[in-house]
């Protein structure tokens, strides 16, 4: 007794704001029946660079990568950095090791924490194609307050729709900017807006859980206490410590050239 034919299982729609490939489902590759291997897929092999394009990067960072990150600015590997650099290495590979969960890198200036998330953002799309998106807080919450001018033709939601729904959004230099009332609530409203739907947020602050001499606010004073409790869930603290590459690299150039 021969079995019925299985149901045709029906065919997998590829969402076109996500730019997914047809052929390889947005896996990259493709099986070749000639050499019965995996090849790289024929029609999307620019598909992380398509990624890459739309996600806002600016261009002094988009080349940031985990081989370019430096460990040691000042001639000695800082343990800090070191660790960092394992941890986001570990996330890229383990990907989604749980849905929702991701980074926040707290830090004095200068010590690498935006190469660091857009490293680990570049490294998301390239291998494993997951879609991501950059915005710099202050910059964010500015083009938010741009769609409340009545001559502007852009909605708050047009703004803030691809914040809601990118798989992993980098979102640079939380807490920077003046606290008022409507930054707190405007940043509170996007990060449970992703919270709730379990998209994972890399995020990047100058503001620690201690005053520091530069700053006597803390990353609490400046985005509220639920906000950053919620925080702890929803992210991996990756603390970096180390002298400001900025100024190491600098007093260096200038010695060379004097």
């Amino acid at each position: 007794m021969s079995l019925p034919d299985p149901l045709p299982r029906p065919p997998l729609i590829a969402d076109p704001s996500l730019d997914v490939c047809p052929v390889c489902h947005g896996t990259g590759f493709e099986y070749d029946p000639v050499g019965r291997r995996s090849r790289r897929c024929v029609k999307c092999r620019g598909g992380a660079e398509n990624l890459i394009e739309r996600a806002r990067i600016p261009a002094r960072y988009r080349d940031s990568s985990f081989d370019t990150f430096r460990v040691n600015p000042s001639g000695e590997p800082q343990q800090s950095l070191v660790n960092a650099h394992l941890m986001c290495r570990r996330y890229v590979k383990d990907y989604p090791v749980e849905r929702g969960l991701g980074l926040l890198f707290l830090g004095p200036c200068g010590v690498g924490k935006t190469h660091l998330a857009v490293a680990t953002a570049n490294a998301l799309m390239r291998t494993k194609r997951v879609p991501c998106l950059f915005y710099d807080f202050r910059d964010l919450l500015k083009t938010v307050q741009e769609t409340y001018n009545p001559q502007t033709q852009t909605t708050e939601l047009a703004v803030l729709r691809p914040v809601y729904d990118a798989d992993v959004l980098v979102l640079d230099e939380l807490g920077a900017g003046k606290a008022t009332e409507w930054v707190r609530d405007t940043i509170t409203h996007i990060l449970n807006t992703r919270y709730n739907e379990q998209k994972a947020t890399i995020i990047t602050s100058n503001y620690l859980d201690q005053p520091t001499e530069r700053y006597d606010e803390t990353l609490e004073d400046r985005i509220g206490v639920r906000l950053r409790s919620r925080l702890y869930e929803m992210c991996k603290t990756v603390q970096m410590f180390g002298d400001d590459y900025r100024q190491t690299y600098l007093s260096k150039r200038l010695l060379m050239q004097s």
